[in-house]
């Protein structure tokens, strides 16, 4: 089997690209050209796999070039597709909304439109999300109604439709994951929850003092990046077509991540935490909790890791970068990290 991620050097996609090559997969990877190395989150997969043309393969593309979009997929001629690239940071799609529209929105449509173009028989992906219901009420299931409260909501709103358009209109075996919140210590540092876990291990050890964030009432479904792209390859393997809610099925707020992340090294997270204005959205979206039912039952699969747990392998993933550049790493700091 040949697939093809988008969004590879990401969070979801190194954590598919590992698991994609443990099932044997040959792996195509699209990158972004970049004067600075940006392939750290798949750096070891090619130490895994030393030998030139073996397994895992990385291409200069962009969704924001339709043409480049076609040649390649259709010299690749891949089975499936995982569409993973975005500009997926919710406060930046404010300041950035065309260009959020242009790669998150129109980019799934000049991959679908290569698609459709190249006639290959292969199966899409498209990364969906939670985002997209914003002020609806929860629990938000696959037959919720949309209100997104972002540009970067509306971009995946626009994303979402397109996919059942073009699996309604031309017969392409594509699918909708709406994935609720999920995370892991490959997360980026500007995202709340890799934001505070990095805080923690740094206060932990003197090298912080305080933490500044915004609102800490909103209410999430925080799962673990590991067990999400399970769930996005289980989707490509149903014989038809179709489009899941991944999530816990949990509510954790942010106040809740902070205290169990704290805890975690016995700290109270109200002696260091400050509040700033500046990291408020001009429009909030109050709380996203999934309901997984179909997931389950069609899929078979179900999320592991509660919230609290995700918090502390956050934590200890933290911790674990910073000894590893300073000290040696502690045996209570190592069990979490060795399963990622």
């Amino acid at each position: 089997m040949k697939a093809l991620i988008t969004g590879i050097t990401g969070q979801d996609g190194s954590y598919l690209a590992e698991m994609l090559l443990k099932k044997g997969y040959e792996v195509h990877g699209l990158i972004r050209r970049s004067s600075q190395f940006n392939t750290a989150r798949i750096e070891h997969l090619y130490e895994e796999n030393p030998k030139a043309g073996e397994g895992l393969h990385l291409h200069y593309a962009d969704l924001t070039d339709g043409s480049r979009l076609v040649t390649l997929i259709g010299q690749l001629q891949p089975d499936e597709i995982y569409n993973l690239a975005a500009q997926s940071h919710v406060r930046v799609s404010f300041d950035e909304p065309e260009f959020t529209g242009d790669t998150t929105g129109l980019g799934v449509t000049r991959l679908l439109e290569a698609v459709r173009i190249t006639e290959i028989p292969t199966r899409f992906y498209q990364a969906s999300s939670s985002e997209m219901f914003g002020a609806t009420h929860p629990p938000q299931s696959e037959s919720s109604t949309f209100y997104p409260r972002s540009p970067y909501g509306v971009a995946k709103v626009y994303g979402y439709w397109m996919t059942k358009n073009y699996r309604e209109a031309y017969n392409i075996h594509a699918v909708n994951g709406i994935l609720f919140n999920h995370e892991s210590p490959r997360r980026g540092e500007t995202f709340v929850t890799r934001k505070i876990s990095r805080a923690v291990a740094r206060i932990s050890l003197g090298l912080q003092s305080e933490l500044v964030l915004g609102n800490i009432d909103a209410v999430r479904d925080w799962g673990y990046a590991p067990e999400y792209v399970e769930a996005m390859w289980k989707m490509l393997q149903l014989e038809h077509a179709d489009d899941f809610v991944i999530a816990t099925g949990t509510s954790f707020s942010v106040r809740d991540f902070l205290d169990a992340a704290f805890k975690s090294t016995s700290l109270n997270w109200r002696d260091y935490v400050k509040y700033d204005e500046r990291y408020t959205r001009p429009t909030e979206v109050d709380s996203l909790i999934g309901d997984p039912s179909k997931a389950k039952e069609m899929l078979g699969w179900k999320a592991s890791t509660s919230p609290s747990e995700l918090a502390q392998i956050m934590v200890e993933g933290d911790l674990k970068l910073l000894y590893d550049k300073t000290l040696k790493v502690p045996d209570a700091f190592s069990h979490s990290w060795s399963a990622n």
